[in-house]
């Protein structure tokens, strides 16, 4: 996504005041996040925050980041871990409704297993590829964030969907 739309996002999340969760911004230095993980390091960061949704003592880290470093901003969003991402977000389209994130699902685990995951994200979604409207206001935070918490969790349930079933048999 373009900067000012990474921006325009910041700013609607800042001045949203959700009921189902509680947004506490990271403190950036020199536009970078410091000693957060490994792989955000030195790179240009607009903003980053702990979101969680208490209710069901879940959360993750939003980060607002030049991620390849070229100018190209990506909401990646970190597990509470912080021992891996979750989603990382770059693309949006504008459909009747209004601007979208778009995601696709494509896992890379080395196992053999990634179209059985891809079959269950599918028939939990609907689709591999999921559409999250933006907010285009501060009020349309919450359902912006039940979307990404919900798009999170699905993906990691996807993940360990070969930990759960056995396929071989």
């Amino acid at each position: 996504m373009e900067q000012k739309q990474a921006i325009f996002l910041t700013e609607q999340i800042e001045h949203s005041n959700p009921r189902g969760y509680e947004i506490q911004k990271l403190q950036t230095v020199d536009g970078m996040l410091p000693k957060f993980h490994q792989w955000t390091n030195g790179k240009k960061t607009l903003a980053a925050y702990e979101v969680v949704r208490p209710d069901s003592d879940t959360g993750y880290y939003f980060l607002f980041i030049d991620w390849h470093r070229n100018d190209n901003y990506y909401l990646v969003i970190y597990a509470q871990n912080k021992s891996t991402t979750c989603a990382e977000i770059r693309k949006i389209e504008e459909l009747e409704e209004g601007a979208h994130f778009v995601w696709a699902y494509k896992p890379f685990k080395r196992d053999g297993k990634n179209d059985q995951r891809k079959a269950y994200f599918k028939q939990m979604f609907g689709s591999t590829t999921v559409h999250i409207k933006l907010p285009s206001s501060p009020s349309d935070v919450e359902e912006f964030l039940t979307q990404l918490f919900k798009l999170c969790q699905n993906r990691v349930k996807a993940d360990k969907i070969t930990e759960v079933f056995n396929f071989e048999a």
